[in-house]
């Protein structure tokens, strides 16, 4: 019996394994590659709608894309060059890679079958993916003209001869092999069809007579105009494959222009050495042949797949014509006391702090935050960090606007945000030609810190607005990821904040913070002391827990921290989205510490700390913190992050007795992680869904004049005074 219920449930019991020295930590890129089961299962999970289901696979896919181009790149690269560091589960790059190897040729024959079963499911939904064989007189007609309008124009052909040589796959390239034979000849001509991303992948074709859906692959539509690309031949055999690349940036340290060292950077990336191949089973040797010997790819570095090949294209299938088959739309609610004052962000926060939680909050209140900021004319200055957000971002164009009417502007640009460091060169040049002074931080450390203030003068004095955030200021992403958003105008806060923006802008190192902790150089400690605080609790006979929830836990030096909690007698109740180095549960290491993973209809992304300072949680003495940090090396030592004490009591309540207490209750999509590393979903009739009593119940912080009285709280313990 696996119970998910950590609010209520009892703590399970040990469970006695070997984990002295290194394998006391779970090894992180498998507790990865167990996080992608999790989104795999879902796609599996009945209870959830089907179209979501293929968003699912489609997820777990990209994900997979993903971890093969940086994580196990890097291992490789560390393999070729004979770099034998272990990790801290103490194996080597190869063991690593192999025991990856075994897992994910595991987890993408899964992906197929799933995927076989979801297509059963679309079809029984009148949604029907078709082949080739499958398309009537009509439907070629008509994809006929399609073919000629939309995809001829686009491809080039490419016969595979010494005088036409192979030509360049960019990472995430799919292309057909074509063996072909002419009419009345004996010679064969063997072609390559690179198919550029441009062209979609699904093409809808004419609904059938009992209003069936009906779909037919990119690969299948070009198998049947064969004859339209090489005229005179006819198709005798065929394969598909997509290659992946290296995509991690390798960076010249004492870059004089950073903006143009990440251009070439992005060059080389594009051209990276193949990490994987997938490749159509039982292709034709002579044509696997040539695509292995002319890509360079290795034996080992293939995958012969019986199914579709890139199945992140499934989410082009996912239909606002079949609401049915989605999630029930939900609208974003506005924070009462923000409307209670006609919509002034800034007379808001004057009454008090505000904490919004995303999506069911709405993320426009922080867009509206800036755009007040950047129309009112008592608006001095805005400073704002950027790490990742939308193309065509409100928050860039609030920022140009500010600039452009005289207001002082300071934008801090990360460019190594993965994968949108050319977007981020494009809006820092946005910025900059509105007359916005932009800062690209320091060149080792990435500034992954969500900071925003806003400075007002009111009378005589200036007045700062600060806006603290767990997640990224992208409007898109901010609809399914679930972050905190806390609003203040608390000047040692401000103060703070500002301190950090000169840090990254002026390398002056913050000193004398009046609260807020900084990393690399004091979040971690702030946290270590915090544990260690707990532990002295404990061993004075005081009430000691710890709550916490990140994305990722793998830092050596904070899990032994919480292993050494655990053996003080502190409880220890954490969830973790993603990876998770520690092994919970286990005799005589972590008897005390349980840990689950979230993992539904939306994506958890906000990182609290709670401690209970010797009144136990939930308790409105405790400590709070809301961080832009996972508990991971590379947050903690090497990135500039934030973790941010609450200090408005009504804030600290919607934490501990809303946000944390519901994650922990949750038992409908939570899984919980054993100490062998293996995770198990919840086993019981009565299910709890954190996310539904989210997105149903309004939250403390942001009541207005109707107060907080009646908002529903999960727990509620009044100490005395």
């Amino acid at each position: 019996m696996v119970d998910a219920d950590f609010l209520n449930g009892p703590v399970p019991a040990t469970v006695s394994l070997p984990v002295a020295g290194p394998a006391r930590f779970i090894n992180r890129e498998l507790s990865w590659l167990a996080f992608n089961w999790r989104v795999l299962e879902e796609a599996g999970n009945p209870s959830v709608p089907l179209l979501e289901r293929v968003r699912f696979l489609a997820i777990s896919a990209t994900n997979l894309d993903e971890f093969f181009t940086v994580r196990v790149a890097g291992l490789r690269e560390m393999c070729r060059e004979g770099i034998g560091l272990v990790s801290a589960d103490g194996l080597t790059p190869l063991a690593q890679l192999e025991k990856i190897n075994e897992n994910v040729r595991g987890l993408m024959a899964e992906q197929q079958a799933t995927w076989r079963q979801l297509r059963e499911a679309l079809k029984a939904e009148n949604i029907l993916i078709l082949g080739p064989d499958e398309v009537t007189r009509e439907d070629r007609k008509t994809l006929s003209q399609t073919f000629i309008d939309q995809v001829f124009p686009i491809l080039t052909p490419i016969a595979l001869d010494p005088a036409h040589p192979f030509p360049f796959i960019g990472s995430g390239g799919f292309a057909l092999a074509l063996q072909l034979k002419r009419k009345g000849s004996k010679p064969r001509l063997n072609a390559l069809l690179p198919v550029p991303a441009q062209i979609p992948r699904f093409y809808q074709l004419a609904d059938a007579q009992d209003g069936a859906l009906r779909f037919l692959p990119l690969e299948a539509l070009l198998e049947l105009f064969v004859a339209e690309l090489f005229p005179g031949y006819k198709l005798q055999g065929r394969c598909a494959f997509r290659v992946l690349r290296d995509s991690d940036l390798e960076l010249e340290e004492e870059a004089e222009d950073l903006v143009r060292e990440f251009e070439t950077a992005l060059k080389r990336r594009k051209r990276g050495k193949v990490i994987r191949m997938k490749i159509t089973a039982n292709a034709p040797d002579e044509l696997r042949d040539t695509i292995l010997r002319e890509t360079g790819v290795k034996a080992d570095e293939v995958i012969e797949t019986d199914g579709l090949i890139g199945m992140d294209d499934l989410a082009e299938l996912i239909l606002p014509t079949r609401p049915d088959l989605l999630w029930t739309p939900f609208t974003p609610r506005v924070p009462e006391r923000v409307q209670d004052n006609s919509g002034d962000i800034f007379a808001a926060l004057r009454q008090k702090d505000m904490l919004l939680h995303h999506p069911y909050e709405t993320f426009n209140t922080v867009v509206e935050f800036l755009e007040q900021a950047a129309h009112d004319p008592d608006v001095v200055a805005i400073k704002q960090t950027l790490y990742r957000t939308s193309r065509d971002s409100p928050i860039v164009a609030a920022l140009v606007a500010a600039a452009e009417a005289g207001k002082s502007v300071t934008a801090v640009v990360e460019l190594k945000a993965r994968f949108d460091e050319a977007a981020n060169i494009r809006l820092s040049r946005m910025l900059e030609r509105a007359g916005a002074t932009v800062v690209y931080g320091f060149i080792d450390w990435k500034t992954h810190a969500k900071i925003s203030t806003v400075v007002r003068r009111e009378g005589k004095k200036l007045a700062t607005y600060t806006h603290f955030g767990t997640g990224n200021y992208h409007p898109v992403t901010a609809n399914f990821y679930t972050d905190l958003s806390l609003f203040t105008c608390d000047k040692a806060l401000g103060r703070d904040a500002t301190k950090v923006f000169n840090y990254v802008s002026g390398y002056a190192p913050p000193e004398k913070l009046e609260g807020l902790a900084v990393a690399p150089l004091t979040l971690k400690s702030t946290l270590l002391e915090n544990i260690e605080a707990e532990i002295s609790h404990a061993k004075a006979g005081r009430k000691a827990a710890i709550w916490a929830k990140m994305n990722a836990l793998i830092e050596p030096e904070m899990i032994d921290a919480l292993y050494q909690a655990s053996q003080a007698g502190v409880r220890v109740d954490l969830v973790v989205r993603g990876i998770c180095g520690l092994r919970p549960g286990v005799k005589g290491l972590s008897e005390n510490i349980r840990v689950k993973s979230v993992v539904g209809r939306f994506l958890e992304h906000s990182r609290i700390a709670c401690f209970g300072n010797g009144h136990g949680l939930p308790s409105a003495r405790a400590r709070v913190y809301i961080s832009s940090a996972d508990w991971m090396g590379r947050n903690l030592n090497w990135r500039v992050e934030t973790l941010v004490p609450i200090k408005n009591k009504t804030v600290h309540a919607q934490i501990i007795e809303q946000i944390m207490a519901a994650n922990l209750a949750d038992t409908a999509q939570s899984w919980v992680l054993r100490g062998d590393g293996s995770y198990h979903r919840h086993q019981g009739d009565k299910l709890f869904s954190c996310h539904r009593f989210f997105m149903e119940n309004p939250s403390l912080s942001g009541r207005g004049a109707a107060g907080a009285k009646d908002a529903p709280r999960l727990t509620h313990e009044h100490d005395d005074p």
